[in-house]
């Protein structure tokens, strides 16, 4: 089958539009007829929401659908299914696996959530210690997990867990689809500096998963969870934004419309500032340019560290534009949200959220490691743990 071309998925686009009016469709009729048509996707194998289709023509389907106003599949509120869960899915389930879950996850019908942080591993996520043990047709699963976006939302995580010990850490890893419904799943809400509990720690006592539920060989997680790494740190710091799009937006608007705040100084720093977020924004189309050829490389780990930095440089200096009004923060009450809103929201809570951009996502420190090694070809750092089974490390 020759791969569609430009007017031929415009032309499939307007069969699906004439066939599901989006002014008199259900709305999630409609997402599932277009993943049915296999214009969720265009670059994923046909049957899964795509049509084999290059990844650079993603674009002209969206373009058809925004004109027609047809609905979207609210893609940050199932961010973690659709940039983490979905491509690791895809590049190591079975063919049981990609059918029973690729579907619903694009749709918006099951949200997922991203069990890998550990509040006793830290930075080094191949210290983990979260075990599931062989257990007949399936796994018993122990542990604890943190940082956890929408846990208290999603039904579905994708989890790695320790199942040999004897091995070196990054060896003895498998990766598993837990059930955030099944007995021993415990999900309690972490305040935040802002106030509110976007995040959670989750305890895993006794949790059962079947062997099914394991995506990759036993003991090559580590492998499996580098594509998850890999999309999430571009779906974070690579995002598709506007010029001014972002933070960069509201100190640029204030900048503009409140004269009385500017003084030199601010003004030095905020053109600094806006060309910087420019550059990023413009490297991020390029990255996603290299994506059409292939999967991400660490080239996204650099985009994410620009990512964290300019957000704290920029809501900083937000705060110092704006004088005591900076200070001001309208809602301390403890929230569950879904999504995190960074523009809606008062400067003051942007600099707070901001602060935990260079965490989220792998740290800041990590991922400098990743870029001086893999990026720039730098010598590795000196380590003493690489051969060493895990249960023998110091912990």
């Amino acid at each position: 089958m020759t791969a569609p071309d430009a007017a031929e998925l415009r032309r499939r686009t307007r069969e699906l539009l004439a066939a599901h009016p989006p002014a008199t469709t259900d709305r999630t009729d409609f997402l599932k007829a277009r993943f049915d048509a296999g214009l969720a996707w265009v670059h994923y194998p046909v049957g899964l929401g795509g049509l084999d289709a290059p990844r650079s023509l993603q674009p002209v389907v969206d373009a058809e659908l925004v004109a027609a106003d047809a609905p979207d599949n609210d893609p940050r509120r199932i961010g973690i299914g659709l940039g983490m869960a979905a491509p690791t899915i895809l590049g190591f389930g079975t063919d049981e696996q990609k059918e029973r879950f690729l579907r619903p996850l694009w749709v918006g019908e099951e949200v997922w959530c991203q069990l890998f942080s550990e509040p006793g591993a830290g930075s080094d996520l191949a210290a983990l210690g979260t075990r599931a043990v062989r257990d007949g047709e399936g796994w018993v699963v122990d542990g604890q997990k943190v940082w956890t976006s929408s846990a208290h939302l999603a039904r579905w995580a994708i989890l790695i867990a320790r199942t040999d010990p004897d091995v070196p850490k990054h060896r003895g890893i498998s990766y598993f689809i837990c059930d955030m419904t099944d007995p021993g799943v415990e999900v309690r809400p972490l305040r935040q500096i802002t106030g509110e509990a976007e995040f959670n720690e989750v305890f895993l006592t006794g949790v059962r998963i079947p062997d099914n539920r394991r995506l990759g060989a036993v003991g090559e997680g580590w492998k499996v969870a580098q594509t998850t790494l890999m999309n999430e740190r571009v779906s974070i710091g690579g995002s598709r934004i506007p010029r001014e799009g972002g933070m960069i937006g509201p100190v640029a608007r204030t900048w503009r419309e409140r004269p009385e705040l500017r003084t030199h100084d601010l003004h030095q720093r905020l053109l600094t500032l806006w060309v910087e977020a420019e550059v990023a924004r413009l490297t991020g189309e390029r990255l996603r340019q290299q994506l059409v050829a292939g999967q991400p490389g660490p080239e996204g780990s650099g985009m994410k560290l620009a990512f964290a930095r300019l957000n704290q440089e920029i809501s900083g200096l937000e705060v110092e534009l704006l004088g005591d009004e900076g200070l001001l923060y309208g809602d301390w009450t403890m929230r569950r949200p879904e999504l995190v809103d960074f523009t809606g929201r008062d400067a003051g809570y942007r600099y707070l959220r901001s602060k935990g951009n260079s965490i989220e996502g792998g740290t800041s420190e990590v991922l400098l490691n990743i870029v001086a090694e893999r990026v720039l070809a730098l010598p590795s750092e000196p380590r003493n743990d690489k051969d060493v089974a895990w249960k023998d490390l110091s912990r």
